[in-house]
């Protein structure tokens, strides 16, 4: 985009900028707009106030530092088929679109050519990557291209098979949402599976009374312990689980990499930190004070990535296994990895003594943390040592081991100095400083839990997330000079609608928000740091956090919002994750280091499909982890069943409060319909529940007991019984949302009763109906 040559400082009108956004579609940006224009920096906060307000009318669309035409697609998608139009064309809509923000969602289209290639082949239901064509005139609609099928439609049902004694079985539901609502198996139609047995279920046509029925379409395997909890993640979510015979073959004939073609770095005392329980070691680090009179107290920091495009070729079957797969799976049990074993656990292992090949990067770091320089080698080198974070930062804190004695001088406390100029840089950066705790569930060797615990954050930690942060930059910034296309690691800014709703929820605790100019974490920390200590710090960190936008991965970069970075590429852990394999293929490429670069045919449009699929496989993995979680935690409480513990409310909604418990982290309901015989209005702005004739009031962040009323283990869910007090609400306010009515029971208690006492329920006041219906 180019300056236009009359443009002088003075500050252009909406029409102006509309136009220019019009004519750059998908891609102008805040920077390209004030350039256009000739904006200088003092008029480029005026610019984001303008672009905000003319998003807020609808004349524009805001994404981060991206600004576009209302309502408009990118050239490429994730998107749902969700039916057909009178045609009998498929019909898809955006997967993540807010309807709050954008408007309605345009309907897409689906152009199928006459020969469709292999995976291409949708349905109505199936989840799909499109390439988008934007309508020539507004008598059109969208229309679109699949290029990949990323998520079939599934026509069946996931459950833990029972026997009955009448020799029938029953199916218990492995989905959260459908815990409770068994389906009736006839032995006719159990499929041999046995009692324990995961299986896929056809429903069946109901009876009319009765339990609905099924038919066993697939037995999975068998859950007898919570050592195969795990599976069923696995199976609900379509995680690949088993090699192909090619692959293994491939990774099986892989041979160890020599010094040909590479820097030898093998005297370079490099060592890995990593969790005590870690099987791969992709990442070494080094540090040593810098002899340039230039750089007096600087330091000279290495970081060694193992080498795996060295493995892994483009268009492979290993390559295309690991896209298929996106990024490993870590479960409390298992590891769903990306790589086979022989790649990720030897090959690529940085294993101490043994020569491994890695690509590494050299920065110089000045005496006030800053980096002034960096390059990229590829090289072999041999870890001097396996330390987990606990062992290195005992050996710092004055109590070293065997194995840490030897490194303490020459090794361990040149990082530490390296990583006290880093932080210091760092501090300065100011990016987003959440405090939310870790919970990892340790487990006894026959796979059930034995205790939950939060991981002691250690300056260890610290040290390796900023090395690696420090290397992510490095990758960025060449690929970016070298005008290389590479997949970067984006989080959007929050949305303005969001930074309205924190502003508003911050007024009822009489908190000032102000957000002038361009939105910066610091602006969220000066937040945080007013409730450090105060009752009001979980519940504050809580709502800032679901105020940010999520990360994701992406071929077009617009920062990373939450590091306070412009740009930011993850370079630093290809044996899990498929992007930072792409970022790795990309500098060997740029840099000329030899065999394994990133192919010509590689683009910014096929990036931008790799980065938009493998954006989804991380967030199965996420969804999956989680379920996994929950479901060994149910196991774990299933026998205290009538407990009573400490937990805080970590989720309000119009059905009820979610509490997350103190000790194990576990989450449950409390249905609305067992806090009382009153209706509870739901305030979205307080997080809170309130009740309409008491004032009682339930919000997001309290501290409460609760009683475990029921638990099911199979689909991870938890129902708890309140029994603390709500706080009285304040008075004043506008209650933003429609009032939580208590649901029908299904029976256990008549409509217009309360489920847990009977009582007859209070008619609301006319009052209070005029005020529903005005709402």
């Amino acid at each position: 985009m180019k300056k236009k040559s009359d443009a002088t400082t003075a500050f252009p009108d909406r029409e102006s900028i509309v136009a220019f956004v019009n004519a750059h579609p998908g891609e102008a940006r805040t920077r390209d707009i004030a350039r256009h224009f000739g904006l200088k920096n003092e008029s480029r906060a005026e610019l984001r106030r303008a672009l905000r307000d003319l998003a807020d009318e609808g004349a524009i669309a805001k994404e981060g530092r991206k600004v576009r035409e209302p309502k408009s697609l990118p050239p490429t998608l994730v998107a749902d088929i969700t039916g057909r139009d009178s045609d009998g064309e498929l019909i898809a809509a955006p997967a993540e679109w807010f309807a709050a923000v954008d408007g309605p969602a345009p309907a897409i289209t689906i152009h199928v050519p006459r020969k469709p290639n292999p995976g291409t082949v949708a349905g109505v239901g199936d989840r799909v990557l499109l390439r988008v064509e934007k309508p020539r005139n507004k008598h059109e609609t969208y229309s679109g291209r699949v290029i990949k099928l990323l998520d079939k439609t599934q026509h069946r049902v996931l459950g833990i098979y029972r026997e009955m004694p009448n020799g029938d079985g029953r199916m218990i539901p492995v989905d959260k949402k459908q815990a409770g609502r068994d389906l009736a198996i006839a032995a006719k139609d159990s499929g041999g599976a046995q009692d324990g047995d995961l299986i896929s279920v056809e429903l069946m046509r109901s009876r009319g009374y009765g339990l609905p029925s099924g038919r066993v379409k697939e037995r999975l395997g068998s859950l007898k312990t919570e050592k195969a909890v795990s599976l069923i993640a696995i199976h609900a979510h379509d995680i690949p689980q088993e090699f192909p015979a090619d692959v293994i073959r491939e990774s099986e004939a892989a041979k160890p990499a020599t010094l040909a073609g590479r820097e030898d770095w093998r005297d370079v005392p490099l060592v890995t930190i990593d969790p005590p329980d870690a099987k791969d070691h992709d990442d070494a680090v080094h540090a040593e004070p810098d002899a340039d009179p230039n750089n007096k107290g600087g330091y000279i920091v290495n970081v060694a990535i193992a080498d795996v495009a060295f493995y892994v070729r483009p268009q492979s079957p290993l390559d295309r296994e690991a896209l298929r797969r996106g990024n490993s799976v870590y479960f409390p049990d298992r590891v769903v990895p990306m790589l086979p074993e022989r790649i990720s656990n030897d090959l690529c292992s940085l294993k101490p003594g043994e020569p491994r090949g890695a690509l590494a990067v050299r920065m110089v770091i000045d005496k006030d943390g800053r980096k002034r320089s960096h390059t990229f080698h590829r090289v072999l080198m041999r870890s001097a040592a396996k330390l987990n974070y606990a062992q290195a930062q005992a050996a710092i804190d004055g109590r070293p081991d065997d194995t840490t004695g030897p490194l303490l001088d020459p090794i361990l406390k040149p990082l530490w100095t390296a990583y006290a100029l880093v932080k210091r840089a760092r501090d300065e950066r100011d990016p987003l400083d959440l405090d939310l705790p870790e919970r990892k569930i340790l487990l006894k060797t026959d796979g059930t839990v034995d205790r939950v615990a939060t991981p002691e954050r250690l300056d260890a930690h610290r040290l390796i997330e900023e090395f690696m942060i420090l290397a992510n930059v490095a990758a960025a910034e060449t690929l970016e000079k070298k005008t290389l296309p590479l997949i970067y690691r984006v989080h959007d800014e929050p949305t303005v609608e969001k930074v309205h709703n924190l502003r508003e929820f911050l007024k009822t605790l009489e908190m000032p928000f102000s957000a002038t100019g361009a939105l910066r974490p610091a602006v969220f920390n000066r937040i945080l740091a007013q409730v450090k200590g105060r009752d009001a710090e979980p519940l504050v960190n809580e709502v800032v956090l679901r105020s940010q936008a999520q990360a994701e991965y992406s071929a077009d970069n617009y920062g990373h919002f939450g590091l306070n970075l412009r740009r930011y590429a993850h370079f630093t852990s290809p044996i899990r994750r498929y992007a930072d394999l792409i970022v790795h293929r990309a500098l060997i490429r740029a840099l000329g280091l030899g065999e394994g670069a990133l192919p010509e045919t590689e683009t910014f449009e096929t990036l931008s499909e790799v980065a938009a699929a493998i954006s989804l496989t991380e967030r199965r993995a996420m969804k999956a982890e989680r379920e996994t979680a929950d479901r060994l935690i149910a196991h774990f409480l299933a026998d205290r069943i009538g407990a009573t513990f400490e937990g805080r409310i970590s989720g309000v909604t119009r059905a009820g409060l979610f509490v997350k418990l103190a000790d194990t982290g576990a989450d449950g309901l409390i249905p609305v319909r067992t806090l009382g015989s009153e209706y509870y209005n739901y305030d979205e702005t307080r997080h809170a529940l309130i009740g309409s004739r008491s004032g009682a009031m339930h919000r997001l962040g309290d501290v409460v007991q609760v009683r475990l009323v029921e638990a099911a283990p199979v689909a991870g869910a938890l129902r708890f019984e309140l029994l603390s007090e709500g706080r009285t609400a304040p008075r004043g306010g506008r209650v933003r949302d429609t009032r939580a009515r208590p649901p029908n029971t299904g029976g256990k208690a008549r409509p217009g009763r309360n489920s847990k006492n009977g009582k007859k329920l209070r008619k609301p006041s006319r009052e209070t109906r005029k005020s529903k219906k005005e709402r």
